[in-house]
């Protein structure tokens, strides 16, 4: 997915916006878009930046407890 950077965009604010979260994001983008590092901390506003595909979180089979059982 390619998304365009706003006014005062970080890499990991413009991830975690479009993705929902940026642990392990954030490395997978900068390896997708390696120029990014060049331009600095805060992105210029309109930026290209190809984002990774989302993963979706593994869920095991018991997620909650119950007090019940």
């Amino acid at each position: 997915m390619q998304v365009r950077s706003q006014q005062g965009d970080t890499l990991d604010a413009l991830v975690f916006r479009y993705l929902g979260a940026s642990s392990g994001y954030v490395e997978q983008a900068l390896t997708l878009n390696p120029s990014l590092a060049a331009l600095g901390a805060v992105l210029p506003a309109g930026t290209m930046v190809t984002l990774p595909d989302a993963m979706e979180a593994p869920t095991s089979a018991r997620d909650s407890i119950s007090l019940w059982e």
